[in-house]
């Protein structure tokens, strides 16, 4: 205190409980809103999840937080809020790729709080299905990671499907080894999914040198084939460890203390336009020389920004490709708007798979 006396634990304590109980009230009443919002979207049939309006809840919140709370701490409290009121509003159902303990499913948390129903799928491809038949409101599948590159499986999908992007999210990737034996001279083998073995390449080569690399995917897989295994190891993370039951023996094993990954969430609401948006654009074009430098001018004599420009094969057809780019804007900017006209008078086929609130890579 200022006169530098202190008060008793009693009267600390006591000024807590009024506190929560001014809490209870409060968020009671913030479900209770969240309720007639609910009531409003049914009959407006509008989204029940919207992005754009959490970011806004999300900056206004990092405007006005006064401290000790960090933003990232007031961020995951009023996830779990959000999350709750939301399930208030309606329950949603999100399908990832699971089964849970991967970082599929940490950025389905992320995004839907524990309040939504999560439900893991086998495959990323089970992921779209599920959306596409209506059996999960919502999907969360990576697409790409700062170190190893896009996600093959996932862009393969969208020729496949009418899902589209509604929302991205990036998560910190915190690669550790796990296993049941208690020193690095007893991994004979480690169980790993093709991208995280790539990521702590350096460190298995300098650490474990003559293990033997099991392929195992989605990664809590590894984790539960290194607990029935005594001489294995498993790359996975602590979500993955905690579900399992099995201890980490080294922590943060990957190469690259910066590594994250982008997911993206499939749904079919678009998000209004926040005004820092970001667009993802499919499109295919003749086999002909120049054809691609001459598509993407159409983003140059518009001033619009590629953060991103992937290929894939065509399915239909041999040695033809697919591309893809994500565009800073809306859909609904002047500037997008006519960059996409003019791509679509020289690609055979132009699809926008979505605008959503951009997510800034290094905020989280």
């Amino acid at each position: 205190m200022a006169d530098g006396t202190h008060r008793n634990l009693l009267d600390i304590r006591q000024d807590i409980d009024a506190i929560d109980e001014q809490l209870v009230a409060l968020l009671s009443r913030r479900v209770e809103l969240a309720q007639e919002v609910g009531r409003v979207k049914g009959k407006d049939n509008t989204p029940y999840f919207t992005p754009e309006r959490e970011r806004q809840i999300y900056e206004k919140l990092d405007r006005i937080n006064p401290g000790p709370l960090r933003h990232r701490q007031l961020s995951a409290i009023f996830r779990e809020i959000i999350s709750a009121a939301r399930a208030a509003e309606k329950p949603l159902v999100a399908a990832y790729w699971g089964p849970p303990g991967t970082y599929t499913n940490l950025a389905a948390i992320e995004t839907f709080g524990t309040s939504s129903n999560l439900t893991p799928q086998d495959s990323i491809q089970d992921v779209f299905r599920a959306v596409e038949h209506g059996n999960a409101d919502y999907g969360v599948v990576p697409v790409e990671n700062s170190v190893a590159g896009i996600v093959p499986e996932t862009l393969d999908m969208f020729p496949q499907t009418n899902v589209k992007i509604c929302a991205e999210i990036y998560i910190p990737i915190h690669h550790h080894l796990l296993s049941v034996a208690t020193s690095l001279l007893d991994i004979e083998r480690v169980y790993s999914g093709p991208q995280p073995a790539q990521q702590c390449r350096r460190w298995l080569r300098a650490n474990v040198p003559n293990a033997q690399i099991i392929e195992v995917v989605p990664t809590s897989k590894a984790a539960e084939a290194a607990l029935g295994d005594p001489k294995s190891a498993a790359i996975a993370n602590t979500l993955g460890a905690e579900t399992v039951g099995i201890p980490i023996l080294v922590e943060h094993i990957n190469d690259n203390p910066s590594n994250r990954t982008r997911f993206i969430v499939l749904g079919y609401n678009e998000p209004a336009k926040t005004g820092n948006d970001k667009t993802s654009v499919m499109f295919n074009l003749r086999n002909r020389p120049g054809e691609l430098v001459t598509a993407l001018r159409a983003f140059e004599a518009h001033g619009v920004n590629l953060m991103m420009i992937e290929s894939r094969p065509a399915q239909r057809a041999t040695f033809e490709y697919i591309f893809y780019c994500d565009c800073a804007g809306h859909r609904t900017d002047d500037s997008l708007r006519s960059a996409i006209e003019t791509l679509k008078s020289y690609a055979l086929e132009t699809t926008i798979l979505g605008s959503y609130p951009y997510r800034d890579p290094l905020d989280i």
